[in-house]
């Protein structure tokens, strides 16, 4: 059995998808989940030795679980096709997982945002856990903002993983039209309604989780800019569970 798995989902991911392998060379196995490329990244992950599956799309803890169970590994290393391991990175990692007392590490996440590290705007060091023992863990099935369910505790890993998210307004607003729509439909899905008061409040709360509790105007102008995109991208996820209350609505009102 291998000691670490390293488990990749992409999507029309040429741009980062070789630094990502790259990165990723040291493990005992790499796996890419791809969920509907239309560009080359399918054939550029073969070509630099991942074991590549075609899934259908179903959400993002659906396809990381499905990376997960054909994973080999005593340990599993989920990354996401924008993000980089670095050295130090990679040996901490092997380090963490010889003869360890613990099921998962939480591993911090520096994200790239217009070409500038952010540090603050609650972006940093934004903790995800990403290293765990297949045995002992596994992803949520949500569409988006799923997460690594543990049985057992939980260590923390100093270095960083390197997120090359959006490098440019382009990006985020590509990556922005994605996750609300998913985001509301998980909301939908819940039973969670709409209401006023949220779309006022909630984007407000939003700006000032970023801005001011999470001191974003420590990073200057484009921590001001990702606090107004998050408080948008809150208000287009409510007006989207809006638009899917009143089309539910509709479909009942033609049945009858």
């Amino acid at each position: 059995m291998s000691t670490i798995s390293v488990v990749i989902i992409a999507r029309d991911e040429e741009k980062n998808i070789v630094r990502c392998l790259g990165s990723v060379r040291w493990a005992d196995e790499v796996i890419v989940i791809d969920t509907g490329s239309s560009d080359k990244t399918p054939e550029m992950a073969e070509s630099l030795g991942a074991r590549l599956y075609r899934i259908e799309w179903r959400g993002f803890g659906n396809a990381k679980q499905f990376g997960v169970d054909k994973a080999t590994g005593r340990w599993v290393l989920s990354v996401d096709a924008d993000e980089e391991i670095t050295e130090v990175l990679a040996s901490e990692v092997a380090e963490a997982v010889k003869d360890s007392d613990f099921a998962g590490y939480d591993i911090p996440r520096r994200t790239s945002f217009m070409g500038r590290w952010i540090r603050h705007s609650r972006w940093y060091p934004d903790y995800v856990l990403r290293l765990f023992r297949k045995e002992t863990g596994g992803f949520t099935s949500s569409l988006v903002h799923e997460k690594v369910e543990i049985d057992g505790n939980v260590g923390r890993l100093k270095h960083p993983i390197l997120h090359y998210s959006y490098p440019d307004v382009e990006t985020y607003m590509r990556k922005l039209e994605t996750y609300t729509s998913l985001a509301a439909r998980e909301l939908h899905k819940k039973g969670k309604r709409f209401s006023v008061l949220s779309l006022v409040l909630k984007p407000i709360a939003a700006f000032s989780r970023h801005y001011i509790t999470g001191a974003g105007f420590l990073d200057g102008v484009e921590g001001f800019m990702i606090a107004s995109l998050s408080a948008f991208g809150v208000l287009t996820k409510y007006i989207k569970l809006r638009s899917l209350e009143r089309a539910e609505a509709g479909d009942k009102s033609t049945a009858h």
